[in-house]
């Protein structure tokens, strides 16, 4: 039977005394809503009553609960979202953007499973996130909503998340040829970020630079300065080498080498510098740019010494300069 406007009112000033005792409020039996003939009951009920924000961003009921098509959980749509339910993840409301980007990826049967929190405030005012069983989704007005995972995801938590130098995500995941190799079969992932920024993962292989012949992770930013396109930095992740991988422009190969300041600035100026470099590691570098943009002259096969990108290793020695062992080396000495 359908409460009076006095009843629910109690039912509701009740539930709201409980949660300020922190006391759980029992679960109210087939409560109707905004008078449309739908009941919210049990942990929907607990979920839609009980959570700050649900009711007001999900508007009225216009079904009963519903079971879904994984023959698993429940769910129940309202006029502004949906609350789903599931044994393993309790009861969540997903609505707006990020119940969109959702929908997309499958809703509970796609790559992200079934929601695991309600949606939260991110700690810089701007953004939402809402995490799920295999992904949490995060979505800012300049952005968008797309979903962070695995070993991207987890790099861009160790470089600060959302108020770290690379931003809120700005595209999903997607397999790019060339992350951490030089064939076409190498299916990397890559994941765009704000600032023109890069998160990368690669499985290795024999055929990549010595960085990620085994798994690595790394970072690139798009520069797009007078003598450098983008730099790229990876870490394998089984022996922590490390490695800066730059494209410069045609302009590079020719002037560089007058300015190696400059140069190096540029090399920086829009991607972190690898992280707790040492002395060493930044001065081996700092030469090791020195080389490529002074002996990479064209070769007499085509192209230039030394390939199409600047290769920097941080466990090259730091050597004194030297000319002559730097160009006998190819730039890439050993001690």
């Amino acid at each position: 039977m359908m409460r009076s406007r006095d009843e629910r009112l109690l039912a509701t000033l009740t539930a709201s005394l409980f949660l300020m005792l922190g006391v759980q409020a029992v679960p109210a039996s087939a409560e109707v809503f905004c008078n449309h003939g739908f009941s919210v009951d049990g942990a929907m009920w607990t979920e839609y009553t009980q959570t700050p924000g649900v009711q007001q961003n999900l508007g009225c009921p216009i079904s009963d609960e519903l079971a879904l098509p994984d023959g698993v959980g429940r769910r129940q749509v309202f006029s502004g979202g949906s609350i789903y339910w599931s044994p393993d993840t309790g009861a969540h409301a997903v609505w707006g953007t990020v119940g969109q980007k959702w929908a997309e990826s499958g809703w509970e049967r796609g790559n992200i499973g079934y929601p695991l929190t309600d949606e939260l405030k991110n700690p810089d005012g701007m953004g939402v996130r809402q995490q799920f069983q295999q992904a949490t989704i995060y979505w800012s007005p300049s952005s968008g909503a797309h979903p962070v995972r695995g070993t991207i995801g987890r790099l861009w938590g160790d470089k600060g998340y959302e108020r770290g130098p690379f931003g809120y995500p700005t595209t999903d995941e997607y397999n790019a040829d060339h992350v951490g190799g030089n064939v076409d079969d190498n299916k990397g992932v890559r994941q765009g970020f704000q600032r023109d920024r890069y998160l990368l993962w690669s499985p290795g292989q024999a055929d990549a630079f010595e960085t990620c012949q085994t798994q690595c992770v790394g970072y690139l930013g798009v520069t797009n300065t007078t003598w450098v396109k983008q730099t790229e930095v990876y870490t394998n992740l089984a022996d922590g080498k490390r490695s800066v991988h730059v494209t410069p422009t045609d302009a590079a190969f020719k002037d560089a080498k007058g300015d190696l300041q400059e140069n190096w600035r540029q090399v920086w100026s829009n991607t972190p510098m690898f992280p707790n470099a040492t002395q060493s590691e930044q001065s081996s570098t700092y030469k090791q740019l020195y080389c490529h943009a002074a002996f990479s002259f064209p070769s007499p096969g085509g192209g230039h010494f030394g390939g199409p990108t600047w290769d920097l290793e941080t466990w090259r020695a730091d050597i004194p300069w030297d000319s002559g062992k730097m160009l006998a080396a190819k730039c890439n000495w050993e001690n």
